[in-house]
């Protein structure tokens, strides 16, 4: 599943402001092109991403670079309270002025370490607190500028984390949660996602029942194995439309589709578009 923006918009940014999840309003594991910023006021639940889950809690504050699969269980007692802020890194500014700076190394390093959640200090959180309820007010308001002072929070919001946060080393820790064949099976699927993986071959290396397997899969990961799988192979797909130069047929075999009508009709299904046209709006996008 890919979350829809409205991607003719001359300003692709969205503020949610401190909005109290459920568990029947949250997606299954999806992707989307945007990056997304996750700030938690209060709540607990369990977030997935990457092949990893991570615990959150008040204070937590997830990364989450485009085309990355994530999904969230929210605690059904104590369900989580967050701003996400989700927007096109294309509206971010990088001009260096002679330093290494980039305001997307946040996103850059996180997706590099497969880490994506940050435990704010007491005063961090006042900060990102304070340029959350500007851009909120912002919105709200909607006085003449309220766009730029909208991203011109985004750029200082992003300028004090890339500050704040990668000079503190991260400690990597996986919640105990879950049967302890999951992590093995999520690793083993993203090593092998193009070779034709059966419902049948996973259940047996979980040593499993296939019905148990499907039941505990779509469970955690709100999707069912094969759903999951294509997601993976979309993304790559997706990857290889806009960073190489390869025929689109040659795209569709790395990428684990065993026909071009078959790929064809599964990227349109998920994208709206064909492979072709994706490449081609996108380059467009990029060169504009």
């Amino acid at each position: 599943m890919q979350k829809k923006f409205d991607n003719n918009t001359l300003f692709p940014l969205s503020l949610v402001y401190q909005d109290t999840k459920s568990t029947e309003s949250e997606l299954p594991a999806h992707f989307h092109d945007r990056y997304e910023i996750i700030y938690v006021y209060d709540g607990e639940g369990i977030f997935f991403i990457d092949n990893v889950f991570h615990n959150i809690k008040k204070g937590d504050l997830i990364i989450i670079p485009g085309n990355t699969i994530h999904h969230t269980i929210h605690d059904k007692d104590n369900p989580v309270t967050c701003t996400v802020i989700f927007f096109n890194h294309l509206l971010i500014h990088n001009n260096s002025l002679g330093e290494s700076f980039s305001y997307h190394q946040l996103f850059e390093k996180s997706q590099k370490a497969k880490y994506y959640k940050y435990s704010m200090q007491f005063n961090q959180q006042k900060v990102l607190e304070s340029h959350f309820e500007d851009m909120n007010r912002e919105s709200t308001d909607a006085e003449f500028g309220f766009k730029h002072a909208i991203l011109l929070q985004l750029h200082m919001v992003l300028h004090y984390l890339n500050r704040m946060v990668f000079p503190y080393k991260c400690e990597f820790a996986s919640p105990n949660w879950g049967p302890l064949w999951m992590k093995d099976i999520l690793s083993y699927i993203e090593n092998n996602f193009t070779n034709g993986l059966s419902l049948v071959e996973l259940a047996n290396k979980a040593n499993v029942s296939t019905a148990h397997f499907s039941r505990v899969f779509k469970q955690m990961i709100g999707l069912n194995v094969s759903d999951y799988i294509v997601q993976k192979k979309i993304i790559m797909a997706k990857e290889l439309l806009l960073h190489t130069d390869e025929n689109i047929s040659v795209i569709a075999e790395r990428s684990g589709f065993q026909s071009m009508p078959h790929f064809h009709h599964t990227f349109k299904k998920h994208l709206g578009s064909t492979p072709g046209d994706y490449r081609k709006n996108r380059i467009l996008i990029l060169e504009t």
